[in-house]
């Protein structure tokens, strides 16, 4: 598979499923920052930033099945 044909696989794999990205990662780097007792904490900051911009509907409260494995949001 040629490098252009992958990123632009990539990019629509993030276009539909930024959310549940953004939601992965930042649950990893809680996770990180528990085990290192927040010693990395401003970076695990900014790479959930930087996550956080692939969902394109961030200030959207998610919805029932918007949860990545955690309890759903309270009404």
């Amino acid at each position: 598979m040629k490098l252009g044909k992958l990123a632009n696989r990539a990019k629509s794999v993030v276009e539909k499923k930024g959310d549940k990205i953004a939601a992965g990662v930042d649950k990893a780097t809680d996770f990180v920052d528990k085990k290192t007792k927040g010693k990395y904490h401003d970076r695990l900051e900014k790479l959930d930033d930087a996550a956080a911009k692939l969902a394109p509907d961030a200030d959207e409260e998610p919805g029932p099945d918007d949860t990545a494995g955690g309890t759903p949001p309270a009404p």
